[in-house]
């Protein structure tokens, strides 16, 4: 048997995946705080004036909320907020402080889980390089699936904030090794003037995922709760496994279903098959190499701006517009929207340009200049803005960017080193992606604890010129290192 495009459909298949890695990522994100805005009718509810409060009935409970936390409608009914959500229900934050320090509290425990998630992550982006380049993509992405999708079943086993850390932490370990493990496949099953927009690709499907998530994960949180929301999206990455292992059987060079004409018109537009090296390479090696530190020191910078959204954009909601969990899942997918068409366009720039003559050095930089161009603009507006309409918006427009400029630099790992190194670089320059993270994410509390959120987005301003150096700056001339 013979299947035509054979190369896509192994791309499809790490889509996918990648779409259930970030559904996996988000189950904490959108469940950690989950407000619900209720409306109680005329009639169900009495007022004290000397008290200034309200006595509420609601599902044969009866409550009292501040009239402050009330909100009077035109036809008599109230709205009022029913706080919820995972650090709620294990108990990790005091209900009875005041507003403000319940949701600093919030933040900050968010902060630290997500920072021990964030070590995890980074050596298993260090380890994973190294491991994908020893066993190969096959058995890597197999490893990789099992250990983040049960990591997230077991979550729904957490019983407090050591149980709950423990798991992410597991989690982490397992869901950072598709990064340099599609790097790496790309580099196997792509002519080097595809990979970019091969690498949009897998860009765009973790952008899908982070779409579906603000709205699949608060309708499974609301249904069925947050024990068996974790549950159910963590068996989806080892269900995933199944397909995998039957169709990605070998590389390209000895796949049995792959057409012959694939097969040459991969190889032969692959520049490491014009040089003799194809062992590994120490991180030592690749440390002492200077043009590698423009992936490692441009993702240490760049990357952040990715997980910023991804972990505060559910609380920033909340705190600055007030949105309560049906809100979210109506808005939080619009920024990922943009990052989508960010990923395939990014890599599709830069290969036109090199299908138009262009040199590769020539079209990489150019395609993250142009990305530059929309996330710096978008963050001062988005600093700005109005409603939550108009922030999201801006976020698409960010995060857009950010991933036009994102695809190429992740690509640069295959286009300076071959065979067994590319997972490596790929890597590192994954460990520094998740050492800049953490830096960031210790800070979000600390610059957004008065409620303003415009240092937020200075900060996320700041880290595009100066990824953009490094790369200059140490890049050189992109091409490959052959030693």
């Amino acid at each position: 048997m013979k299947i035509k495009g054979l190369r896509w459909i192994v791309l499809a298949l790490i889509a996918i995946v990648t779409i259930i890695n970030y559904l996996d990522r988000g189950t904490l994100n959108y469940m950690w705080v989950a407000n619900t805005k209720v409306v109680c009718p005329a009639g169900e509810y009495t007022f004290d004036a000397e008290s200034d409060t309200y006595a509420v009935s609601s599902g044969g409970d009866r409550f009292v909320l501040p009239a402050g936390d009330v909100t009077p409608l035109a036809d008599g009914a109230i709205e009022y907020v029913k706080h919820g959500g995972i650090a709620k229900e294990l108990g990790l934050i005091d209900t009875s402080a005041p507003a403000e320090e319940q949701q600093r509290q919030a933040k900050s425990l968010l902060a630290v889980i997500t920072m021990f998630f964030m070590v995890a992550y980074g050596v298993s982006q260090l380890v994973s390089g190294k491991i994908y380049d020893k066993i190969g993509t096959r058995r890597g992405f197999t490893l990789s699936a099992i250990l983040w999708g049960g990591a997230d079943a077991l979550a729904s086993m957490a019983s407090g904030l050591k149980s709950l850390t423990f798991f992410r932490v597991l989690l982490g370990l397992g869901e950072a090794g598709p990064w340099p493990g599609t790097t790496k496949s790309n580099a196997e099953w792509f002519p080097q003037k595809e990979r970019a927009f091969a690498q949009g690709i897998f860009g765009a499907a973790a952008s899908v995922g982070s779409i579906i998530a603000p709205v699949l994960i608060p309708v499974l949180f609301l249904v069925f709760g947050w024990r068996v929301t974790f549950v159910v999206v963590g068996s989806l990455g080892i269900i995933w496994v199944i397909p995998w292992l039957i169709i990605n059987k070998k590389g390209p060079k000895e796949h049995p279903w792959i057409t012959e004409k694939e097969r040459e018109y991969i190889l032969t537009g692959q520049p490491e098959c014009r040089v003799s090296c194809d062992t590994a390479k120490s991180w030592g090696t690749l440390l002492s190499e200077r043009k590698n530190y423009s992936v490692i020191l441009g993702r240490f910078f760049l990357d952040p701006i990715w997980w910023m959204f991804v972990t505060w954009l559910p609380i920033y909601l909340i705190e600055v517009f007030g949105l309560d969990i049906k809100q979210i899942a109506m808005s939080a997918w619009v920024p990922y929207v943009g990052a989508a068409i960010g990923s395939v366009a990014g890599g599709w720039f830069s290969g036109l340009l090199i299908n138009r003559g262009k040199s590769v050095n020539f079209a990489r930089k150019a395609a993250m200049i142009v990305g530059a161009c929309f996330i710096v603009p978008g963050m001062a507006l988005a600093a700005v803005a109005s409603s939550a309409t108009m922030a999201v918006v801006m976020m698409a427009f960010i995060l857009g960017g950010y991933q036009f400029v994102m695809t190429n630099i992740q690509t640069l790992a295959s286009d300076l080193q071959t065979g067994k190194a590319v997972g490596s670089l790929a890597g590192l320059g994954g460990a520094a992606a998740v050492l800049g993270t953490i830096i960031s994410i210790l800070f979000i509390p600390y610059l957004t604890q008065s409620g303003d959120w415009t240092l937020f987005f200075v900060l996320g301003a700041a880290l595009v010129p100066a990824s953009l150096l490094c790369v200059f700056l140490f890049g050189g001339r992109i091409e490959q290192q052959v030693k």
